[in-house]
């Protein structure tokens, strides 16, 4: 059997306030956690930006892939540079929207607002559904391979 331990909890706290790197873990604050949310949905929006400007910059390429030959190749470029356009401007928002939410979680006045989210929403589902028209409107023989 085990001794319990003699020295009590206050006893072990005054022992870790001698040494700075053996202090208690601290429980993060409401303040720490809203900062900490708010950069991760700065991460995933950068994120997002990032993926459709790497789409954009796939479907603008496809062009060169399919013969100059097969009619109706000529527009895909037009939703590539739209998708890489789109995931510019949501950098530059995420990034606005990210110094936004802190000062207003340093000032205690954060209000959620839905009109960013509609707006990208509608704006991917438009898009999205541009390169699925590109896709399906291809031929399906590409230089070099026969149908896919």
């Amino acid at each position: 059997m085990t001794q319990p331990s003699s020295t009590t909890n206050s006893q072990q706290d005054s022992h870790l306030e001698g040494n700075p790197n053996l202090s208690p873990i601290k429980k993060p604050t409401s303040r720490t956690r809203d900062h900490l949310a708010n950069e991760r949905t700065y991460l995933a929006w950068m994120r997002t930006g990032v993926a459709l400007i790497g789409f954009g910059v796939l479907i603008a390429r496809l062009r060169y892939l399919v013969s100059p030959d097969v009619p109706g190749t000529g527009q895909g470029w037009l939703v590539g540079l739209a998708l890489c356009c789109i995931g510019l401007i949501t950098v530059i928002l995420s990034t606005w929207h990210y110094f936004s939410v802190l000062d207003a979680i340093e000032t205690d006045t954060y209000e959620p607002n839905r009109r960013w989210v509609i707006l990208f929403s509608l704006i991917v589902t438009l898009l999205g559904a541009g390169v699925l028209y590109v896709l399906f409107s291809a031929p399906a023989t590409v230089k070099g391979f026969g149908v896919m």
